[in-house]
């Protein structure tokens, strides 16, 4: 089978382009990546042999590139570290992220490809260097070619720079470093006014500012380039939503996404993110305006194996006097992670120098599972033929009245499978607030009928009471007992009691409620669990915090008292799974004893 470098169409470009040099070396198994770098690489190649054509007007222009690679080596210098005071000679790896997101250009416009990338890769890259020479490119140099006339070049007037993070402080870093380079540079320091707080073009006007959720009046951004710093550091994505909404108003802007990895994986903006961008890699969808880039360890890799760091850490394979520093600082940082046995110092190592996401906690309650959880999902029309006629158990848990109530079912199916649906309640008024506060659309999810608002302040539970009798009425279930945490529930159970429901109550105490906990892990576990895909319900599941008890016994609960990250919906599954185990007992599947379950972890480690 030919080689990349062995087609013809690689022998009509300029082979020795670093851009595409580096995409071959890469593709070719010369440098050592992770399969999403080469997905990258093979992508840069592949357009390459379409390039200009019908189906794909895009051209990958070298003199754009080779402007951007020229910028940093003539007029950007390192502003910290041991290289501090010398023009920033670009490494390889740089120049094939730099080369692909300014080289490449629309046909027809000459402007630039790309408008948004995300680019993830290990502690001590130089990212913020990078980034403060984009952001000082963006304000100076940035222009575009039109079509036949390469002597023409249109700079925007009044450039808008934003170097955005989570936080002020955060996103001050890079825009102190723009504003250190450009008073290092004299060509940087000819073209601005650069000043203690504030960067601007003397001529056609503009700046470079930081932008973080203090700032005020982020409804006015029109962002030329727009610097996402540490996305895996933000909780939520409001201000990258604001920028996003603003795109459309220049001539070829760019959202550049420059992140390491991160913990809390399940809940991350960053992280789901990045599923998008591995889905782009995989061709699954198609985003020619989005470049993408991952340097991390692979599944299969064995982060104790030194020649796997290069993945994350291209660095490491270069040759010079920062590499060495580098490669000693993080083996390091291994010996005393791994040394220390100490779990948060080695998963602090596996997420910045591995680049591998973290759960958030050690004491999730399905830690590492919540791929399981949701592989078990089936459509919502799927899993109502699925349960339909037959019995079930309901349990609530109503919480307080002006926050999530949640109301579920527990199917216990002929096959051994246990078939759980849960739905949420919020009163109308608090939802926006709610949305804030817990940074999930709620209003969304209630366009989706996964939730329901009641009208007002509170929670209406007569509101709760009609779902309930709608949802048995119209699928022909059987709801056998009503099992509720009795906190806030006397109202509500009374009338459902009166109306002839068998309602019983759930003590919230680790003994009742252990082993049921256990029980619903053991069945995601085991594959037995199904239910509907809910993105509320997998949000609760996803939030739950184990705590231990005595005796080995656990209870669910949010990491605080006061936390927004809540898990009303699963915590009324539990309460059901309580009386449905206690009254249907399954003696058609395996019994899920230790042994059993040390029969089913060994089988998953092989």
């Amino acid at each position: 089978m030919p080689t990349y470098s062995d087609e013809t169409i690689f022998k009509k470009v300029n082979i020795v382009h670093p851009t595409t040099k580096y995409a071959l070396e890469v593709v070719e198994g010369k440098r050592i990546a992770c399969e999403w770098e080469i997905l990258s690489c093979k992508r840069h190649l592949d357009d390459l042999k379409r390039q200009n054509t019908k189906a794909f007007s895009y051209v990958f222009d070298e003199t754009r590139a080779n402007r951007i690679f020229d910028w940093f080596s003539m007029c950007c210098k390192h502003v910290r570290g041991v290289f501090s005071g010398q023009y920033i000679n670009l490494l390889p790896f740089q120049k094939y992220d730099l080369g692909c997101l300014f080289g490449w250009v629309r046909v027809d416009s000459g402007r630039r490809r790309y408008s948004y990338s995300y680019n993830k890769i290990a502690r001590g890259h130089a990212k913020s260097t990078i980034q403060s020479g984009i952001a000082n490119y963006g304000l100076c140099s940035d222009c575009y070619y039109p079509p036949g006339q390469p002597e023409k070049r249109i700079f925007e007037l009044n450039p808008h720079i934003e170097c955005a993070a989570y936080d002020k402080l955060q996103a001050k870093i890079v825009w102190e470093d723009a504003l250190a380079m450009a008073q290092a540079s004299e060509d940087i320091k000819s073209r601005l006014d650069v000043k203690r707080t504030y960067i601007r073009h003397k001529v056609r006007g503009g700046h470079i500012s930081p932008l973080s959720k203090e700032t005020q009046n982020k409804d006015g951004l029109s962002p030329n380039i727009a610097i996402i710093d540490e996305y895996h550091a933000w909780r939520n994505s409001e201000i990258y939503d604001a920028i996003t909404s603003a795109l459309g108003k220049r001539a070829q802007s760019l959202v550049n996404i420059i992140t390491t990895a991160g913990k809390d994986a399940e809940n991350n903006p960053c992280k789901k993110e990045e599923e998008l961008c591995k889905k782009i890699l995989k061709r699954e969808i198609i985003d020619e305006s989005y470049f993408v880039n991952i340097r991390q360890l692979d599944e299969k890799d064995n982060p104790h194996d030194k020649k796997t760091w290069a993945k994350a850490n291209p660095m490491l394979q270069e040759d010079n006097e920062y590499t060495r520093i580098l490669k000693q600082t993080i083996e390091t940082e291994y010996k005393k992670a791994y040394g220390s046995a100490d779990h948060s110092k080695i998963r602090e190592f596996l997420t910045k120098r591995m680049n591998l996401w973290q759960v958030d906690s050690e004491q999730k309650f399905m830690s590492g599972h919540m791929d399981k959880f949701k592989a078990l999902a089936v459509s919502r029309k799927e899993f109502l033929e699925l349960v339909k006629g037959c019995e079930c158990y309901n349990g609530l848990d109503l919480s307080k009245t002006t926050d999530l109530t949640a109301s579920a079912y527990v199917f216990n199916l002929d096959d051994g499978r246990v078939a759980v649906t849960a739905h949420g309640f919020m009163p109308r008024e608090r939802a926006k607030q709610h949305e804030n506060s817990d940074q999930v659309p709620y209003r969304a999810w209630e366009q989706e009928n996964w939730c329901s608002f009641t009208p007002g302040h509170i929670v209406d539970y007569k509101a709760v009471i009609g779902h309930i009798h709608e949802m048995e009425k119209s699928h022909d279930w059987i709801i056998k007992e009503i099992c509720y945490d009795p906190y806030n529930a006397t109202y509500c159970t009374n009338d459902l009691e009166e109306e002839g429901y068998t309602r019983v109550e759930i003590r919230q105490g680790a003994q009742t409620l252990s082993e049921p906990t256990k029980y619903f892990r053991e069945l995601v576990l085991t594959g037995r669990l199904v239910h509907d895909g809910s993105p509320l319900l997998t949000w609760c599941v996803s939030n739950a915090i184990e705590e231990d008890k005595d005796n080995g016994n656990i209870k669910l609960s949010k990491k605080h008292k006061d936390d927004s990250q809540r898990i009303d919906l699963l915590a009324a599954i539990i309460n059901a799974i309580v009386r449905s185990q206690v009254n249907e007992p399954d003696n058609n599947v395996p019994e899920l004893t230790t042994s059993y379950l040390e029969d089913f972890y060994r089988e998953e480690k092989k």
